[in-house]
């Protein structure tokens, strides 16, 4: 490492990118509650110990130490048991959903005597927690009373935030940065040439002299026209050269400001050729002159940040959707000998080191640096898009199924003409199962934690 001030640099980005991403997140959210009149009492960035708040209205506003996580709290998450009695405050956060069912709150002795043990008590202690926080007369703006189709949005919301963070910072990287591409200018001239097979990096008296520099091209000349044809990309020129080989052509170069030209005559070498309708790469013996171009950023119109998203969108699906079997891979190379795959999925340390390594390396442009890193924290939106939406408590996908069969049971309510609504689905049944995925995504998350500290992805150059 060249110097630990740009790795610090780096992490700090990365940090500053994820805490905004996981505000905006909860601030979809906290958007959609307050639109349809959920009560909203807090909107925390982060989770543990609180740094800063103020409040506004009915609501707490602050920042918490470790923004690795956020949160807001809405009243009425899980309906009442029984009739008449207060729906418990709850939240959207992952880690605030241990912190918020902590046995009973609210809940007569009574109550309590006639409640269930076991599996059955956990359900029950989700729905009494915090039931006394509920002012009263604001029965009807717990978040159970939404429509189904609204709690859908409700929920939804956060993790549609990440997708849009995520196009945004693929629209600036392609639109607003652009896509590196080889350009009509000469970077390098080369003084010899040499044959696709060989390892050689310096001219020999065996090898030919390069017709460029023969010809009196220079490193910084625009390739204006060739053979009397208009160039306008690399690709154009390179598939010229290719085809005259022996034959010798003029060249218009602008040279500080001047059309110069020059003649020159293309050695027909072995080099690899890469045919533009397969992709395929091949060994030919084609004419070549020995010139290099220069790269630059071409912006792409809007329309391929779309395309974009959807192709990275439905990589980093896979990888989430394959992270049990990946995670067997982590562990044996977390405390075996072997080697970490390249293609292991990382934890917020691994993704931190990669930002830092990004800021601190030699091998980038300034552009690329930050290209690389807009792409880091648009997969991070889109993990965090993905990971959302699995349908299971506590996480956003797990209450937008919850929704989904409430509505579909009324709709069979209404379809068969039944006389009363249908209750609403009591989630609260599932806190067996949420504790269970809470306990699993923890151990991945230490699991991931440790792998990225004794076994960590390095990026390539």
């Amino acid at each position: 490492m060249s110097s630990v001030l740009p790795f610090i640099v780096g992490v700090l980005i990365f940090v500053i990118g994820l805490a905004v991403s996981i505000a905006l997140h909860e601030l979809g959210h906290l958007t959609a509650a307050k639109a349809f009149g959920v009560k909203v009492t807090q909107y925390m960035v982060g989770f543990g110990k609180t740094l800063f708040s103020f409040r506004k209205g009915e609501t707490e506003y602050g920042i918490k130490a470790l923004p690795l996580g956020g949160y807001i709290a809405m009243i009425g998450m899980f309906p009442p048991r029984h009739p008449g009695e207060a729906p418990r405050n709850a939240s959207t956060g992952f880690y605030q959903s241990i912190v918020m069912t902590d046995g009973g709150i609210g809940a007569s002795a009574e109550q309590r005597a006639e409640q269930p043990r076991g599996f059955k008590a956990l359900a029950q202690d989700a729905r009494d927690a915090s039931a006394e926080t509920i002012p009263a007369g604001e029965e009807h703006r717990a978040f159970y009373r939404l429509h189904p189709f609204k709690r859908i949005i409700v929920m939804f919301a956060g993790p549609f935030m990440n997708l849009v963070i995520a196009f945004v910072l693929i629209a600036i990287m392609l639109s607003g940065i652009g896509v590196q591409a080889a350009s009509t200018t000469v970077q390098q001239v080369s003084a010899c040439l040499k044959p696709a097979s060989s390892t050689s990096t310096t001219c020999g008296t065996s090898d030919p002299a390069a017709p460029a520099a023969a010809a009196g091209l220079k490193a910084g000349d625009r390739i204006v026209s060739y053979n009397g044809t208009a160039i306008t990309s690399w690709d154009q020129l390179s598939t010229k050269i290719q085809n005259s080989a022996g034959q010798t052509v003029p060249v218009v170069v602008e040279r500080d400001g001047k059309d110069v030209t020059l003649q020159v005559t293309p050695k027909q070498t072995e080099a690899q050729v890469t045919d533009s309708a397969t992709g395929k790469t091949a060994v030919r013996n084609v004419g070549m002159i020995g010139i290099s171009p220069t790269t630059v950023f071409q912006p792409q119109p809007i329309n391929t940040a779309f395309t974009a998203t959807g192709q990275q969108l439905g990589q980093v699906a896979g990888v989430v959707l394959s992270l049990p079997q990946r995670m067997v891979g982590v562990w044996n190379a977390a405390f075996g000998s072997g080697e970490r795959s390249a293609s292991s999925p990382v934890g917020i340390i691994g993704v931190g080191r990669m930002a830092g390594e990004i800021a601190d390396s030699s091998s980038y442009a300034f552009m690329s640096k930050i290209q690389l890193m807009l792409s880091l924290l648009a997969s991070l939106n889109l993990a965090l898009f993905v990971f959302n939406m699995i349908p299971l408590l506590p996480l956003d996908g797990g209450h937008i199924v919850g929704a989904l069969w409430e509505w579909l049971k009324r709709g069979w309510f209404k379809a068969t003409r039944r006389g009363t609504s249908p209750k609403p689905v009591d989630m609260a049944k599932l806190m067996p199962l949420t504790y269970a995925v809470i306990i699993v995504l923890g151990a991945m998350s230490l699991l991931l934690a440790y792998a990225d500290i004794v076994k960590p992805i390095t990026l390539p150059g």
